[in-house]
């Protein structure tokens, strides 16, 4: 996570940042149980991801980006970031619980680390830069 620009002092960021640790814990920890077989833990891991990233999207959909977007200045990748969020939704809300795709997860978890890294480093610290966000 980001530790340089201080973007994480405004409250808003600060708390999308916190459940971004929390989710990537979360994700990491469901990786290991698919490639350690452990798919019983990683159904339940799987619901704990999902029970954490679908509320912390619609967040950052509904607030910081609506902001964004409004701004017009980051709002095509805006657009980007919240099809990223409904292609891993997608993907990761539509395993089938006979028969789960494990592969197709991995992938989605690969593409979930990658989207928080560039929200962490590049449009948080934008973010700051972009809209008169309090303290």
């Amino acid at each position: 996570m980001c530790n340089y620009c201080g973007c994480r002092e405004f409250p808003l960021i600060g708390r999308l940042s916190q459940e971004h640790w929390d989710i990537e814990e979360c994700a990491g920890a469901l990786r290991r149980a698919i490639r350690d077989g452990r798919h019983g833990d990683a159904g339940t891991l799987l619901d704990g991801l999902l029970a954490r990233l679908v509320p912390h999207t619609a967040t950052e959909e509904s607030g910081l980006f609506a902001e964004l977007r409004a701004e017009e200045a980051l709002a095509d990748e805006v657009e980007r970031l919240c099809a990223e969020h409904s292609d891993i939704h997608g993907v990761l809300g539509a395993i089938d619980r006979a028969a789960p795709d494990w592969p197709a997860v991995l992938k989605a978890l690969d593409r979930l680390h990658q989207h928080i890294d560039h929200e962490e480093h590049g449009l948080f610290p934008a973010a700051v830069i972009m809209l008169p966000l309090a303290a």
